[in-house]
């Protein structure tokens, strides 16, 4: 019997260009959240298990919208927490440090969690059906530890007309693995061209490069892995003065790829992703489950729960 894999989502982030919790935004007919349909996707995907990764401050509140009633007893739910101070033995947070640690800060929290191949996905991004059982099947397939996968996107579908986006960018050789993957911030279309911005200014990138959406596939052994590599990024001087610097999944995964210890193949996946990054999102969101919901993918009340 096959073991089924765990779904991390990563929910600790607080949606300040959103201007609310965005995690918990109702954008179905029935007040459904996306972490409501990504949910019913990787249940019937054969996921078992589903860790929200969360902060204390709004914990109470996340949890009484998706407590473990809610999704019918079909996926066993746990919760952790991603906060500042939570360092490996040895670390403080630097004085004036504000700004969290970063998503594969955030990914560290569901260590003690998780003890089977699991994926990550952003709260706030919805990846369709047909992403979910893709990555299912691969994490299923009997992978050996350093085996590690990803669903990749064109970049030019993962752009928000009203504001910049941060995207993994991605290298990929003919066998359809990962060879380098860089975090690429402050992502916009500029009339017909797409750059993105740096500290040494804009640069322009191809719309149709292979980008990460945070929808990544790992083996148990991630967690150590990973773990060593943040000790090494908060050891490093430029880390402790620069407050706001940020432990990405596409830094870690590209040190991982680099040296050798691990391999990642690019899943491909014909659903089509969209995200509310921004409020001005939101429409558009709605409207695309909406036409989802009369095309027979999602039903019209998800879980069957009462307004």
């Amino acid at each position: 019997m096959k073991m089924k894999p765990t779904l991390v989502v990563l929910a600790a982030g607080m949606g300040s260009r959103y201007g609310s919790l965005k995690q918990m935004d109702g954008v179905g007919p029935h007040r459904e959240a996306i972490i409501d349909y990504s949910v019913y996707d990787a249940i019937r995907a054969g996921f078992g298990k589903v860790v929200f990764v969360i902060r204390h401050s709004f914990a109470e509140e996340f949890m009484e919208v998706f407590d473990k009633k809610r999704f019918g007893g079909k996926i066993e739910v746990e919760y952790v927490y991603q906060e500042l101070d939570y360092l490996p033995n040895g670390f403080q947070v630097p004085e004036g440090r504000v700004k969290p640690w970063g998503t594969n800060h955030a990914v560290l929290m569901a260590k003690d969690a998780v003890d089977t191949p699991f994926a990550v996905i952003n709260a706030d991004d919805f990846y369709g059906k047909e992403a979910y059982q893709t990555i299912a099947a691969y994490l299923t397939s009997g992978l050996k530890p350093g085996e590690y996968c990803m669903v990749g996107y064109n970049l030019k579908n993962t752009l928000s007309d009203y504001g910049t986006v941060s995207r993994g960018e991605c290298t990929v050789n003919e066998a359809g693995q990962l060879t380098s993957m860089v975090e690429r911030t402050a992502i916009a279309r500029q009339g017909d061209r797409v750059f993105y911005s740096d500290s040494e200014g804009d640069h322009e990138i191809d719309e149709n490069t292979p980008v990460s959406m945070n929808f990544f596939g790992f083996m148990p052994d991630y967690f150590t892995k990973s773990e060593e590599m943040f000790v090494e990024f908060l050891q490093q001087e430029k880390n402790q003065t620069n407050l706001k610097a940020e432990y990405f999944i596409p830094l870690a995964v590209n040190n991982l790829i680099c040296s050798g210890a691990a391999t990642m193949q690019v899943l491909t996946s014909e659903a089509q992703w969209f995200g509310v990054t921004y409020k001005e999102d939101r429409p558009f969101v709605v409207d695309r489950i909406r036409s989802l919901i009369d095309a027979g993918v999602y039903p019209e009340n998800l879980w069957g729960l009462k307004d």
